[in-house]
């Protein structure tokens, strides 16, 4: 647990709201993110096993138990606020902790709630958090509450990734999950608000349109897990309603981020976009565009994988938007203010600060 000294400067704080992801398995290899962290003060990164924007690169940041904590022993001793260190390890098939790296089997969304005994889904979410906690990565990005609302859906029913199509079913799951991980001192990340399971496209690969498809009721493990205390962090889907918001996708609207999420079902903690490189944003917004837009929003982290397509710079040039709304009057920088405020109490609540 380190003291802290308050950031001065208007960087410092932006810097605290960048979620980035990076190449280099050991120390040496990380040269850039070491660079990111002292200069542009990210204050959280994220972890992938697999380099997606070039495949003959293969591995990414994982290679075996040892080889990760010791990666991220590294990262946090260059922090002068300690890092949220994240992952996207559900389970299944979305599992960058793979037992070809040496790590344990684990099972998907979909097997736990077919199954549905709640206790095995807290003994599979526990031996996730336990090696999660061991490696020294203290935020899963999981789990998905996203409801299994159809049938041709590609990421999430696609993939296992939904406890159940019946919303009190998923948020029993999903409360089971997190309280496993907290538990052993790791933070989760429900997601993807306000639901994603009911979209027939991927936002991976462009916009989404739920307009027809979605549901209340896919708001009701949200509500349940709120209303529980059980949500460290929230996640935005990136699919467009205009039921919703006739004019942005969830992550960019206000009226879905601040209006619904914040207001009517009063989340106070943090709200971390999806990865704003993927293409239902970057292809119809851009980085000059999307950043603002999103703090706008309601967003408090911005995540950006990098791993889409990599930008050795990513972290620098969203910094410097931001800086640049600030400076010009867009965004005022209490708005700044109440996000770093946000990811503060978050790093205190996983026994980062003092």
């Amino acid at each position: 647990m380190a003291a802290f000294r308050h950031p001065t400067t208007l960087r410092e704080k932006i810097g605290q709201l960048l979620l980035v992801g990076f190449r280099g398995c050991t120390p040496a290899e990380c040269e850039l993110v070491i660079r990111d962290i002292r200069e542009q003060h990210i204050g959280s990164v994220i972890l992938f096993d697999q380099e997606m924007a070039n495949l003959s690169r293969g591995r990414r940041n994982i290679e075996s138990p040892a080889q990760v904590r010791l990666l991220v022993a590294h990262l946090q001793s260059q922090a002068a606020i300690p890092l949220l260190v994240a992952i996207d390890q559900e389970g299944g098939r979305v599992n960058r902790l793979k037992p070809t790296y040496g790590f344990p089997e684990s099972v998907s969304h979909e097997e736990l709630g077919r199954l549905d005994q709640p206790t095995e889904t807290y003994r599979h979410a526990a031996t996730i958090a336990q090696n999660l906690a061991a490696l020294g990565i203290n935020l899963n990005l999981a789990p998905v509450v996203d409801l299994d609302a159809h049938p041709d859906n590609p990421i999430i029913k696609g993939k296992g990734r939904s406890f159940a199509a019946d919303p009190e079913a998923a948020a029993r799951h999903a409360a089971e999950y997190i309280r496993a991980h907290r538990a052993h001192g790791v933070l989760s990340c429900a997601k993807h608000f306000p639901g994603h399971g009911s979209a027939a496209g991927d936002t991976h690969r462009g916009l989404v349109d739920v307009t027809v498809n979605w549901h209340e009721r896919e708001l009701v493990p949200f509500q349940r897990l709120i209303a529980a205390d059980l949500c460290d962090v929230i996640m935005s889907a990136h699919v467009f309603n205009r039921r919703l918001d006739p004019a942005h996708p969830a992550t960019l609207s206000r009226a879905v981020i601040t209006g619904l999420l914040r207001e009517k079902l009063g989340f106070t903690g943090v709200i971390t976009s999806d990865d704003l490189e993927m293409k239902a944003i970057s292809s119809h917004y851009g980085l000059e565009n999307s950043i603002p837009i999103a703090i706008e929003a309601g967003i408090d982290v911005l995540c950006f994988g990098n791993n889409m397509n990599y930008d050795a710079d990513i972290a620098a040039k969203a910094a410097a938007i931001l800086v640049r709304a600030v400076e010009s009057g867009r965004i005022a920088e209490a708005r700044i203010d109440a996000s770093f405020q946000r990811v503060l109490a978050l790093k205190r609540k996983a026994g980062l600060l003092t």
